[in-house]
This record gives structure tokens, sequence and C-alpha cells, in this order.
């Protein structure tokens, strides 16, 4: 008897014998857990948090009666918290039935790596939020004025700010006490010249916003000065709510399958912003109190719940998001703790499917401003893709699926140090060599840094060789004929081929990729392809002038290998460019530059959105797909790639 325990936000999974520890298993399923005290449960330093009730996803019911009993030594070493909200001693606790258990980011020995740069732009700084200093005359008896009312005219006075302007509930709280600490000297703050959010005695210091890219997977946020455009802190998490589902058709599942879904996947992304700011703010030598304004992007399931929207019906046909403009909000309403009267500024949405994230990666590349027709691709768990040019702007989202990321592949795993990143495979001997991240160096040259897994960039690399090299066919099928002792069956007389023996990896096990897993990048490709194509089909492009990929994954992969698979209409490999993180671009332009958020506003409401799963023949042209690189579509660029690979293959 063994029973299943699932690790999040790893993705890990696989059968543990009942009596095992929950470290134990962590290792032996290549999860890394700090652990310094060698499993005496007195560090505290492999906490893990209990998921309980039904995942639908996995098909998994868990609870804390599948675990033993808290130990004496728990219920000393966790919080009462702590233990009131599922938290264990994975040293302590023994598996006995079925369980997800969630690592949190401080007990993760592996530190997951995070995109956080992107392109250098250059830009105008024209914040939402500036700040004014005033000189607030003497009072004398007879002046009746209100503490408001004097600032308010001063505004006016001193810079022509409207009469009409506002003033947050918040500040006029402490209007009185502030304009009497710095013999009437104050600095205002004020929201688009409208809204009075902030004040500070005296000649305040800085002013400060953070723009905020929530992924799906991934959060990267930045500190940014309102007054310069400099960038002055940058940090990055895993999105906490990838224990409730790694996709997000699975977290609107939960969301509307459990009584408080909706509230949970609020909380822990709400709480997630607040650590990131916190940080963020620490860096740089502030407090969250001290910046004033926000600019969050995300795809439309993110986005929904982020903000604490019903996102049931972005699941269901016709795909229709609560609210498709672009949205400034208290900080406060959301829970999000930074300056008390500060806004969140919300870019706004395209589609079901296409989000503000989309919206962003827009307005950092501007293919509306080029001649010249740009295919844009940001590749995650959901594929977001833009064709365009100064004539016309069209986009799609197609459901890749987690495989691209690491997840749901037998060996996968986040992008973490130790995970496969680059393959070679030798086209004569079928030999191997791998690269993992936190090494410079091939397996061939030095076996220091031992693999654990294979991320999304490796997972790619793998294919395209076994492809390029015959392992695999057209078809993803493997060639079982071949003489390497990599290629072999297994237990259940399944075809699979070893990337890693057991002594070049830290989890003593080969590390295999299946026909299950090629057939998992297949589909992840098919409907980045599918999507591409149509678009450039439906607005009459023969070619593009140039492919962009953006977001981690695009940064990361091999643009060569990734023609070679056929993941994006055939184009020069000179055409094709990496942007980093291009939504995060976005979010800064739009924090520092009002007029950003105008335009995307405007250009929001022009782009054509297809639906291409809705084609009457969309599962004929997703099947044609999954060939690499195409079953009927014309590759020369790749062929030529190929064909330069057996050529140097003959000559050695």
């Amino acid at each position: 008897m063994s029973y299943q325990v699932i690790f999040q936000p790893s993705g890990r999974r696989g059968q543990v014998p009942p009596g095992k520890s929950l470290l134990e298993a962590a290792r032996e399923l290549g999860v890394d857990i700090e652990a310094p005290c060698g499993s005496a449960g007195i560090c505290g330093k492999c906490k893990v948090k209990i998921e309980t009730g039904f995942f639908p996803k996995f098909g998994l019911e868990s609870s804390l009666q599948h675990l033993s009993l808290l130990t004496e030594e728990e219920q000393q070493t966790l919080m009462e918290e702590e233990i009131a909200e599922n938290y264990r001693l994975a040293c302590l606790t023994k598996v006995w039935g079925d369980v997800l258990v969630f690592v949190p980011e401080e007990s993760r020995a592996a530190k997951q790596v995070v995109l956080e740069e992107g392109t250098r732009r250059s830009i105008t700084v024209n914040p939402a939020v500036r700040k004014y200093l005033i000189h607030l005359e003497s009072r004398s008896l007879g002046d009746s004025r209100g503490d408001w009312e004097l600032l308010r005219e001063s505004l006016w006075r001193e810079h022509n700010l409207p009469s009409e302007i506002t003033v947050d509930y918040f500040v006029l709280r402490k209007l009185p006490i502030v304009l009497r600490e710095e013999e009437g000297q104050v600095t205002v703050w004020v929201w688009q010249g409208r809204e009075v959010i902030g004040v500070e005695p005296g000649h305040g210091e800085g002013l400060y916003g953070v723009a905020v890219d929530v992924g799906t997977t991934t959060v990267a946020a930045y500190l940014c000065n309102l007054e310069t455009g400099k960038v002055e802190a940058t940090k990055s998490l895993m999105n906490p709510q990838v224990r409730y589902g790694e996709d997000v058709l699975s977290r609107i599942s939960y969301a509307g399958t459990n009584p408080d879904g909706l509230a949970d996947l609020n909380k822990v992304i709400i709480e997630g912003i607040n650590g990131v700011i916190a940080a963020l703010a620490a860096e740089a030598g502030l407090i969250p109190q001290q910046i004033a304004d926000v600019t969050l992007v995300f795809n439309t399931a993110m986005h929904h719940l982020a903000l604490n929207l019903e996102p049931q019906f972005l699941g269901q046909s016709p795909f229709l998001p609560a609210v498709k403009e672009a949205l400034d909000l208290k900080a406060r309403e959301l829970g999000i703790n930074i300056s008390p009267g500060g806004r969140v500024h919300v870019l706004p949405v395209e589609a079901g499917f296409v989000g503000p994230d989309n919206m962003a990666v827009i307005i950092a590349e501007e293919p509306y401003n080029s001649p010249h027709t740009k295919l844009i691709i940001d590749i995650g768990t959901n594929g977001e893709i833009v064709l365009g040019n100064q004539d016309f702007l069209a986009s799609t989202s197609c459901a890749t699926g987690p495989a691209l990321e690491g997840a749901q592949i037998t060996f996968g795993m986040r992008a973490a140090e130790g995970a496969i990143e680059r393959v070679r495979i030798e086209p004569r001997t079928l030999e191997v060599e791998f690269r993992v991240i936190g090494s410079d160096l091939w397996s061939s040259e030095s076996n220091s840094g031992k693999a654990r897994g294979i991320c999304g960039s490796g997972i790619i690399d793998a294919v395209a060789e076994l492809f390029s090299s015959g392992i695999i066919s057209a078809s993803g099928r493997f060639n079982k004929d071949l003489p390497t002792n990599r290629l072999r069956k297994n237990a259940a007389g399944k075809t699979e081929f070893v990337l890693a023996w057991a002594e070049e990896t830290a989890i003593n096990q080969d590390i295999i990729i299946t026909q299950g897993d090629v057939r998992a990048v297949q589909l992840a490709k098919a409907a980045l392809y599918v999507g591409a194509k149509y678009l450039m089909e439906k607005f009459g492009v023969d070619e593009v002038h140039e492919v962009i990929l953006a977001g981690a994954f695009g940064t990361y992969i091999d643009r060569e290998k990734a023609l070679i698979m056929g993941m994006f209409p055939d184009c020069p490999p000179e055409n094709i460019r990496a942007v980093g993180n291009a939504a995060g671009d976005g979010a800064k332009l739009a924090l520092l530059n009002i007029d950003k958020r105008n335009e995307a506003g405007e250009i929001a409401k022009k782009v054509k959105f297809l639906e291409t799963t809705l084609e009457p023949d969309f599962q004929t042209r997703f099947a044609e797909a999954i060939a690499f690189p195409h079953a009927k579509d014309g590759f020369p660029n790749a062929q030529e790639l190929l064909n330069k690979i057996k050529e140097e293959s003959d000559d050695e």
C-alpha cells in the first residue's frame, strides 16, 4: 500500500509508503526542504502547510487525518497561529493517507529563479502622483477657515491646482497635526491633480511607487522613484496561489467548488503582494506607508482573484470578465499595504483570457507604432499572442498548460538550482550533455552541479534534441531500434529515454523523458502555433517580419530549437528576439507615465480578439500542429537548421 503525496509549488508528486515522513518523501521526490537540525524537530526550518479538502485537479482528498498526530516537539516549535493554519514539521510528520503539501518560500532549499529583468526602454516621467511643497500662511484669530480649506486654497494659489480638488479621508484625519509640525511647511501628495492622498510635515524626501506583475506562477515587483523614474529595487516570489492549482482553470475550479475558495485565493495573493512590497521598501530603507502608487498587471483570472471578483464565468462560454476597463482603486480597499490614501491602477482587460498583462506587453513593445508586422508571444501556463502593426492589432490566447514550466513532466520542476536547463545530444553516439541552473559547466566538464529535475527550457531543449538526432520521429514517437542503452522500456513496458544517470543526479535516480512528456510538450507547442497561425490567416498576413518572445520562458529557451519544434510560424532565426519580462516593463511604464495608462485604455478598445477554439476546423488544425515542426505547413528556416545539424554530424 502507498499514498499519493503532492508538493507545491514544485508540482512534484509520487506514491509514498505509509509511515514515511514528509521530509523523507520530499527528498525522494526531489523536493529540497531545509532541515539543518538533521530531523531533530528543533530548528523549525522544515515547516510545511497541509492543504485540506478535495482537489478535483488531482482527484485527491487531503486531510490532517491522513497524517500522524501533532508531536510535542511540533507544539513547542510552531506558533499557535501556525498550528491553527495547518503547519507541520516535515521531519516529524508521517504519511498515513493522500496529502497535498505546500512548502513555503522560507522552507525551500532551492530558490526559484524568477525573471525580473525586461528590456531597457526610454520613458518620460509623468506619474499619476506628484508632490507639492506648500508654505501655509500664519493664522490669526479672525481666520475661520478649516485646515483643509486653507490647504486647498494654498494648492490653488501656489500651484494652480483646481479648486475642486478633494482630500482622502485618512489624510483629513491627520491633517491638523501635520500642518502644525513644521511651522506651516508641508509636502502634499496629489493624485492626478484631483485628490490629496498624502501629507508630510516639512520638505518630504522622495516619492515612490511599485509596479507588480502577477503571473500564474511567479510575481515580480519593482520599486520606482516617481520623480526620477529610477528603479530602486526589484523583488520576486512564487505566486502563493500555486498551492491551489498550477493553472488558471484549476484555480477557477477551486474558487467555485470550495465555500471559501475565492476568499482563500484572494487572501494568499494579497499577502504575497504585501510581502513583496514590504521587502522592496526595506531594501530601499523605506516603510510601505511611504509608497504612494501601485500598478498591477496579471492575466484575467489572476485579475479577478486579486480583486476578489467572482471568476467562475471566465471558465464558461462566452468567457466574460466582470469588468474590462481600467480601474483606479484605493489600495486599502484591496488590503494592499501602502500609504493609506494611495491608489492601485489596474490596466484594462482585453478579453476572457487576455488580461492586463498582455496590455502591458503591448504598450511596452508598441507594435501599433510599427510599419512592420510583429508577432508577440508571451509564453506561460496561459499563452498570449499578439499580431499587428500600425494598421491593425489582434490577439488571442491559448491554454499551453504548465508543461512548459516544468510541471506535469515526469521529472519536471520549477526553474530552481539543480534544474536541467540546457541539453545537447550528439547525433552519432546519442550521448547526452546537460547543464543545470547554478552551474556554468556542462555535465561532461564537471558533475559539481548535480541535476534534481528538468525545467521548462530544459524540456524544450531535450525534446528538440531528441527530434533533431532522430530519437523521436516527426510524430513524436520514440524510434525503438536505436543502438543506445539510454532508450529503454520501464516496468510497465513503456519506452523512455535517460537524460541523466542516477550518479549524475542529486536525487539518486535516473532522470528520464517519457512518451507522455513528449506529448505534453507537443500539445503546448501546437496550441501556440495554431493561435498564431489563425491570427495571421484572419488578417491576411503571409509572413511576419519579427517574432518577439516575452516572459521568462521566451527568454530562457533556445530560439532555434523552438523554431525546429514548430512553436511558432516559420521565421528567419535572426528575426526572433527575446525581450524579457515585457509585462513587468509595461507595468513600470504605466506607473511612471500616466499617458501610457491612457494609451493602454485606447489600444484595448481597438484590439480585435479571436477565440480560436470556436473555429470549426480547430481540432484538425491542432492535430496537424502536433507534429514536429508541422504535419503540412512548410518550415524552410527550420529545415535549414536541421540540415546544418546533420552536416556537422556527418563531418565529424
